[in-house]
Formats: structure tokens, C-alpha cells, sequence
């Protein structure tokens, strides 16, 4: 009898363990898919978007300015943003979808970028210090006149409530450059 208890407790014991791991496995789910303030902030940039942007195609030379707008939405219960960019460039017409979102286990906002003018998908990682309006973007893409992979990153700076400023800077030509610059208002 003595026996049968000692292996009813040492089952019990293992079982409560294995709830216990299995606990800390479901928090951790919960954490990784539930939005958080990256998210909410996100969410505040919900709404249509008046776009200025700025191309420069080399180092130096003047930059070619076309406006745009963007649709922005939160999609997937919060977790995503969705932005949905038209306008001309070049006489062409022009349209953009970008996704962004915080991954809670990696700690990092990630983006994505796709456009009628290609058909890469452009990637980049980035992270915002405490306290501060700024996300800095990294990544790299493929020069489509080179066919080499070129290192790009993106600064996306708050400025206020309705207004937002993105950055990109690429090294194509062997050396950090300025390539394009948007500059967003909310329509009110």
C-alpha cells in the first residue's frame, strides 16, 4: 500500500510539473500574440495620409517630388498595420502595400514593402529606444541594375499627431546615400 502511495504522489508531483511547464508555455503564447503599446501606437496612425515624396536617383542630384496618399488600417485584431499607398510616379500610376508590426518575442518592429514598380519584397527589422519617436529600420535588397545585394535602412520619425517623416538610405554606390524621403499628413 505504502508502495502504491509513494507512486500515486510521484505521479502527482510529475503531472503538477508538467502543468506548471505548460503554464509557462501558455503565458508566453498569450504575451507573443496579444498586442501590446507598440501595437496601440501603431493604431494611432490609422486614417488616409496626404504623401509628399522625395526620389533622388543619384548622390547629389536634385530630388524628383511625387505626390501620393495612404490608406492606413490596423488589421488582424490589432497586430498589423496595413498601408495602402497610390498615386503617379514618372506618369505612371503607382501603388504600394506596406505591413508593420512589433513582434513581442523578438523584441522588434518589422516591416514589409512591396510596389508596382518591382516585384521584390523588401524586409527590414527595427527597434525604438525608450522614450524617444523614432524607429530606426535595417535590411538589404538586390539592386535591380547590378543584380548585387545593397544594405538599406529606413529612419521613421514621429514628428507630432498628424505628421510623419520616413527616410531611406541605401549603399549602392559604395557608400551610404539618401534615396528617397516621404513626408505624411493626416487628412482632417
Amino acid at each position: 500500500m505504502k508502495k502504491i502511495y509513494k507512486l500515486l504522489t510521484l505521479g502527482i508531483c510529475l503531472l503538477g510539473l508538467s502543468v506548471s511547464a505548460q503554464s509557462d508555455e501558455e503565458k508566453a503564447w498569450m504575451f507573443y500574440m496579444t498586442p501590446g503599446e507598440p501595437h496601440k501606437m501603431l493604431a494611432e496612425e490609422a486614417g488616409e495620409w496626404d504623401c509628399e515624396m522625395k526620389f533622388w536617383m543619384a548622390p547629389g542630384a536634385p530630388p524628383q517630388t511625387y505626390k501620393s496618399t495612404a490608406e492606413i488600417s490596423m488589421i488582424l485584431g490589432g497586430r498589423y498595420q496595413l498601408s495602402d499607398y497610390k498615386g503617379m510616379i514618372m506618369g505612371m500610376p503607382f501603388e504600394g502595400k506596406a505591413t508593420l508590426g512589433y513582434d513581442n518575442a523578438e523584441k522588434k518592429y518589422i516591416s514589409t514593402w512591396i510596389d508596382n514598380m518591382g516585384t521584390g519584397i523588401m524586409i527590414m527589422k527595427g527597434e525604438m529606444k525608450k522614450g524617444s519617436n523614432v524607429i530606426h529600420f535595417s535590411g538589404e535588397g538586390v539592386d535591380p541594375a547590378t543584380g548585387k545585394k545593397i544594405k538599406m535602412r529606413e529612419v521613421y520619425t514621429i514628428i507630432d499627431e498628424n505628421t510623419r517623416k520616413l527616410e531611406m538610405f541605401d549603399d549602392k554606390t559604395g557608400k551610404e546615400a539618401k534615396t528617397m524621403e516621404i513626408i505624411m499628413k493626416r487628412k482632417v
